[in-house]
């Protein structure tokens, strides 16, 4: 590595870190100002405060690096500029291709790493906090105690649990809808149970007092109680999709799921009948956010050069401007896309093509006189 590029990545780390600490602590000191009231209501400890905003961290994390990155760039590039430093460069025989060669390269280490940080790091911590949330600052306070599920198992069966308990994979008050159809439209059978037991030996759902009812078109045909069934021994396909892990799974927010999980989930979803279409934008988009670092390192470098000179102050409200104009393409194409208008991969990769190609563009037009 020559003594250019290294100087040039160390001016660009200095002022990364430095945004990046920046944002973070403004992160949590104004979602500290928000919730400190609720806090205090709860009387949560001070221990419990700090760590519920340690698992906050990555988060705050994923969605300020293309931040951090941008204003970076932005610095980087102009005080370069500002101090001739570029022209020299120039003189030496370094493009300002080459010069920017350092800091595209770590926009692709960082976009490498920001896919598993944000697609296996973030979802445990935003499960540990959403948990602390759930359990000491919300309504339930029994760890692993899920309260009113209702779960569409199938395209023509609707399971709902009154209360289920994670942990010994058991529920109360529980309905089991099979229709007709997929529209959901002719109720055929109703199964409602006491309680539900998960059989770790039979791998399947067992109901304890159950009473089942037979309806047509006309009406209810039959009724027969039974002290307990075996999921085998209901309906006409004597099976049910759900497990233990799929409720788990189906209970978190797309935040909560690692890549992994999101993907299965979203293929469990469609082979049952299910819409997928919002989990795929949420898929996809957990995808693309990562190379928004690699797209602003174009789009800054090219910015930087085109305007030549500029304040920090200025540097750092364009930085502002283009986050705000980037994420609201991003949230604008997410709507279309989860109302199915726009296809949920081009969803999540609309807002990068199109800042990619602007910066690509003014880019290739860049050209400093020495």
């Amino acid at each position: 590595m020559k003594l250019i590029d290294k100087y040039t990545l160390l001016s660009f780390l200095k002022n990364f870190l430095f945004g990046l600490l920046c944002f973070i602590l403004l992160f949590i000191l104004v979602d500290l100002f928000e919730n400190i009231d609720k806090f205090i209501d709860k009387k949560l400890s001070t221990g419990l405060i700090v760590q519920y905003y340690i698992y906050f961290i990555p988060e705050i994390i994923k969605l300020i690096t293309p931040v951090s990155i941008l204003l970076a760039t932005l610095f980087t590039t102009s005080r370069f500029i500002s101090l001739s430093e570029m022209t020299a460069v120039n003189s030496a025989g370094v493009s300002i291709y080459r010069y920017s060669l350092p800091l595209l390269l770590f926009g692709a280490v960082i976009t490498l790493a920001s896919i598993y940080f944000n697609g296996w790091v973030v979802p445990y911590s935003n499960a540990a906090k959403l948990q602390i949330e759930r359990e000491q600052i919300g309504k339930n306070k029994t760890p692993g105690v899920l309260q009113n599920l209702s779960i569409q198992d199938s395209d023509n069966q609707i399971l709902t649990i009154s209360t289920y308990n994670e942990l010994s994979k058991s529920g109360e008050s529980v309905s089991l809808q099979i229709f007709e159809n997929k529209e959901i439209s002719d109720l055929k059978q109703r199964y409602d149970a006491r309680n539900i037991f998960w059989d770790s030996t039979r791998m399947q759902w067992l109901f304890t007092n159950v009473s089942v009812r037979s309806f047509d078109s006309s009406g209810l045909t039959g009724y027969t109680f039974a002290d307990s069934l075996h999921e085998d021994q209901i309906g006409q396909s004597g099976n049910i999709f759900i497990t233990p892990d799929r409720i788990n799974i189906k209970q978190k927010k797309p935040d909560e799921l690692i890549l992994t999980e999101l993907r299965t989930f979203i293929d469990e979803m469609r082979n049952s009948g299910q819409d997928v279409t919002r989990a795929e934008v949420d898929y996809y988009s957990k995808l693309s956010f990562p190379f928004a670092n690699i797209v602003v390192i174009i789009f800054g470098v090219s910015l930087s050069l085109n305007q030549r000179k500029g304040s920090a102050a200025l540097q750092f409200g364009i930085s502002i401007l283009v986050t705000f104009i980037y994420l609201g393409f991003i949230k604008i194409s997410q709507t279309f896309g989860y109302n199915g208008d726009i296809d949920p991969m081009l969803t999540a990769w609309i807002a990068n093509i199109i800042f990619f190609l602007i910066g690509v563009t003014n880019f290739l037009r860049m050209n400093l006189k020495s």
